[in-house]
């Protein structure tokens, strides 16, 4: 017959008690979930927040697509300039 398990914590856990370890079970899904990005030391020195690099970033977002805005609206008046 088993002895009936205690509902209280033991003072000392044993390796042995907990059972056998999965190396990894859980890596893929947090990945998954997660964006960690490590900053180089000069980069974490400029932006030392996540507040400031998400700023930065942002603003960055911001100006490319602004840029990418006024390459579409080209008219091509430059093209008929050098045709004459």
């Amino acid at each position: 017959m088993k002895k009936a398990k205690s509902e209280e914590l033991r003072p000392v856990y044993n390796r042995e008690d907990l059972g056998p370890g999965v190396r990894g079970k859980y890596f893929a899904s947090y990945q998954k979930g997660t964006n960690l990005v490590l900053l180089s030391p000069d980069v974490a020195k400029a932006f030392p927040t996540e507040e400031s690099v998400n700023e930065a970033l942002r603003s960055l977002i911001n100006l490319a697509q602004k840029t990418i805005g006024l390459r579409k609206r080209s008219t091509g008046r430059a093209k008929k300039l050098h045709v004459g």
